[in-house]
């Protein structure tokens, strides 16, 4: 089982800017699929973004497109969200989730995808 750990949240102004990364060991890092999911106080838990293992194929939720960014490094077994023109909705604990990369489809958004969690980085969002 590949064991995953966030780092990078904190509190950042709205319309501010925050990277999170999400360190894996224990496996082979590039034979995983990786995914970020976020849960906000009160709410379920929601996809937003996934990354193939090869980083050639990215997948985000709607109301991130255009202002997260996903990418990993391979050599450093690292997977990284960034986050830019944050706003109080961004507000969450967010999570990077694995799973081994396989050649049939399957649907990355969906949380039952992933079988190795981090424990999270809390993202706070100031107005």
């Amino acid at each position: 089982q590949v064991h995953l750990v966030e780092s990078g949240g904190g509190l950042v102004q709205a319309g501010g800017s925050l990277r999170l990364s999400c360190a894996a060991s224990g496996r082979t890092f590039s034979n995983y699929d990786m995914g970020w999911f976020r849960q906000a106080p009160g709410k379920e838990r929601e996809f937003v973004a996934a990354i193939s293992w090869s980083g050639g194929r990215t997948t985000y939720a709607d109301p991130v497109k255009g202002r997260f960014t996903i990418s990993r490094d391979n050599a450093k077994n690292t997977v990284s969200l960034q986050m830019n023109s944050l706003t109080t909705e961004d507000r969450a604990v967010y999570c990077c989730a694995a799973t081994v990369a396989e050649s049939y489809y399957y649907n990355p958004t969906r949380s039952d995808a992933y079988n190795a969690w981090g424990r999270g980085s809390e993202v706070t969002i100031s107005s």
